[in-house]
């Protein structure tokens, strides 16, 4: 069953060509702004989401990112490549009609999670641009299964009501693989780095030696939103923590504290800036 979702990989959307475009020039030796911009603005939509993410409050500019090559600055050239992907994949997965698969909720988690994860990298002095990203795509898996099997995803969200089941069971069941397995596998498909990749696979379980400190920040950024319950679900479930990931991050009380606040105070202006 695990090959035969993984095959399904090939039918996702492939990424915008203005995506494709910038990616080529970041990879390149000597990035200029000026045509990584240019690429960039040959998708308005895109071009408007990263503006829109520069003058968010994460960056502290608000209204004054006016135009891409000024977003590109903000943002940095070493996230941009992760950011735009994922902004790309927030308007190219889109669940099949009739799926009851709640994308909007399922973008709102997502959102918040990495902001959530973003304040956890700052208060660890890691990488937040990349926890963003992690923390956002965090359940890429869950929408990417609904986009290339809507029948086994309706099938698993009516038996996960009806028997009060966690969801990890049930996927395992009907797909041989959980959607954190799968979100990794798209996201490799997608040439996302290895830090995301693992992020995203171990999100529900951080293995005694992560390679990455993404994942226990993005396994505790998780917990924490769910536990904020940001889309008010009547069945929401808090997953534990993995008491080596909590020790590994050997949070305060205070930290903890500032990180609710933070996440709960910029979510819904994020979720505006990336049009939700």
């Amino acid at each position: 069953m695990l090959s035969a979702l993984a095959r399904q990989v090939r039918n996702l959307p492939a990424l915008p060509q203005a995506v494709l475009e910038a990616r080529q020039l970041l990879d390149s030796e000597d990035v200029a702004f000026e045509p990584l911009a240019d690429a960039i603005s040959h998708d308005s939509a895109l071009a408007a989401d990263l503006l829109r993410l520069a003058n968010s409050s994460l960056y502290g500019l608000a209204g004054r990112v006016r135009t891409v090559r000024d977003a590109v600055s903000v943002l940095g050239l070493r996230n941009l490549d992760m950011l735009l992907t994922a902004a790309a994949l927030r308007g190219a997965l889109q669940p099949a009609g009739g799926c009851p698969f709640d994308a909007l909720s399922h973008w709102r988690h997502g959102v918040a999670t990495g902001l959530c994860a973003f304040h956890l990298a700052a208060e660890r002095k890691q990488q937040r641009d990349a926890a963003f990203t992690a923390g956002l795509l965090h359940d890429l898996g869950r929408l990417a299964m609904a986009c290339v099997a809507p029948g086994k995803m309706q099938e698993l969200l009516s038996r996960q009501a009806a028997e009060d089941a966690p969801a990890l069971g049930l996927e395992q069941h009907l797909w041989g693989t959980d959607h954190a397995g799968f979100g990794a596998i798209v996201a490799q498909h997608w040439h996302f780095g290895a830090d995301i990749v693992e992020a995203i696979r171990h999100h529900h379980a951080p293995p005694e030696r992560p390679v990455t400190p993404l994942v226990d920040i993005v396994h505790v950024a998780d917990a924490m939103v769910h536990a904020l319950d940001i889309n008010a679900l009547p069945a929401e479930r808090v997953p534990a923590i993995h008491p080596l990931a909590w020790n590994r991050l050997a949070l305060s009380d205070e930290a903890c504290l500032r990180v609710f606040g933070q996440t709960e105070a910029g979510l819904e202006e994020l979720c505006q800036a990336l049009g939700l």
